[in-house]
């Protein structure tokens, strides 16, 4: 042990009497921030002024080492398209039509829109009605009808419907005036567990809870003004009357008499 403690005095003497230096040996800057931390401290975190080098410095450092092959993968990295500034007098620049850039793929802009309720108890019979009673009609009226609905599911196919609306109108950019019911479907859901049904005599029946979900399509069509105004054309187009101008079209189920 005096042994190991005259070897660790010697060290240390010899770590004081030698000046503190950068180019010291690990181990002996190691016992002298051991034994003088302060000064350790104050020359690895004191500011000093780092001198600036100057262009001509970085030029002379750039074009040694493209001398030497060591260039910078920035630097040695050629441009397509030259710049302007960069030209020499006798290059000619490649215009912007000329050179062939990948196109960016334009996706079509939709045209519907489809949503559905999740599955829930009811009959695929039941619902089925209320899907014909919306299919074809605008989605104001499918609303207005299913508000005023006695119908238990109408509540439902209800906010199904203004949810469908408003992500036709938000996500895909459709009219919401022009917005209809293009087409509505009804699907069976997965089946529920089956239970007894108590029945009399002694007999018993199964009990089945069907699940359903109604499907639309929301598309941009014909509103219900611009349906009355088509009919209406529709029966102008086929009267026939009697007038006094001669008509150029033929008359429906003609009579075999004058029809004074």
């Amino acid at each position: 042990m005096q042994c190991g403690l005259r070897h660790v005095a010697r060290n240390a003497r010899s770590i004081v009497s030698r000046p503190s230096s950068s180019r010291l040996p690990l181990e002996t800057r190691r016992y002298a921030g051991f034994l003088n931390p302060l000064e350790w401290v104050r020359e690895k975190l004191a500011p000093g002024l780092k001198e600036k080098t100057t262009k001509e410095e970085v030029d002379a450092g750039k074009k040694q080492a493209a001398e030497e092959g060591n260039r910078n993968i920035f630097e040695a990295a050629v441009s397509p398209i030259p710049r302007p500034a960069e030209t020499k007098p006798g290059e000619v620049v490649p215009k912007k039509s000329e050179i062939h850039m990948p196109r960016k793929s334009l996706k079509p802009k939709p045209t519907s829109h489809k949503y559905s309720t999740a599955n829930f108890k009811i009959s695929h019979r039941k619902l089925n009605m209320l899907g014909r009673q919306i299919s074809g009609k605008p989605i104001d009226y499918a609303i207005l009808q299913m508000q005023f609905s006695e119908k238990r599911a109408s509540t439902r196919i209800m906010n199904m419907l203004a949810t469908a609306r408003d992500h036709a109108v938000r996500y895909k950019k459709l009219k919401d005036s022009k917005l209809i019911v293009a087409e509505a479907w009804v699907s069976k859901g997965p089946k529920g567990p089956k239970r007894l049904e108590p029945r009399g005599r002694g007999h018993t029946g199964i009990q089945t809870h069907p699940n359903s979900k109604l499907t639309v399509v929301l598309k941009e069509g014909k509103t219900l003004e611009e349906k009355k105004l088509e009919d209406r054309k529709n029966q102008i187009r086929k009267i026939v009357s009697a007038s006094l101008i001669r008509e150029d079209r033929p008359i429906r189920n003609p009579s075999h008499t004058w029809g004074w």
